[in-house]
């Protein structure tokens, strides 16, 4: 196994092409919303594989990740706009997602109103991957939550 750097140290690891990463509360609720996004053949996450004792097991997101200070590739203005693009595709697959509206659900981040998506919570430079200059995917998704679409846009920009 080999550790993936730039989020926790020492607790994520890819193993061939998946990732291995701690459970957490919000973890089940992740896993339907990753789930439901392949079953709407949204192909830019990763795929839930299983959960084992204290961990989840998801498929890796091929591509270059980067982290600040952001040059090169992912600060093209191809990057800028392929994100753009991926963000409204997910945006537009959740926006009729049963998990918007399940209240027994538990998400890391609290829910906003209007709770028009499923917003990813931290769709940044370092959760993305990278194809050339195409973001290609994002993964973490561990804060996402409902909300409305403009959460995600605004904490885009700003990160």
């Amino acid at each position: 196994m080999q550790e993936l750097t730039g989020g926790r140290e020492g607790a994520i690891y890819q193993k061939d092409n998946s990732v291995i990463r701690p459970l957490n509360v919000w973890s089940p609720t992740v896993h339907k919303l990753l789930t439901f996004l392949e079953s709407e053949g949204f192909n830019g996450s990763p795929r839930f594989i299983s959960s084992e004792v204290n961990c989840e097991v998801l498929s890796f997101v091929e591509g270059d990740t980067f982290n600040y200070p952001l040059s090169g590739a992912i600060a093209s203005e191809q990057a800028v706009s392929s994100c753009a693009r991926l963000l409204r595709k997910l945006h537009d697959t959740t926006a009729n997602c049963l998990l918007l509206n399940d209240t027994k659900l538990q998400w890391m981040l609290p829910s906003r109103e209007p709770q028009e998506v499923v917003c990813h919570g931290d769709f940044t430079p370092y959760n993305v991957a990278l194809k050339g200059r195409e973001i290609v995917g994002v993964f973490d998704f561990d804060a996402a939550h409902p909300a409305p679409r403009l959460w995600d846009l605004a904490f885009s920009v700003y990160c």
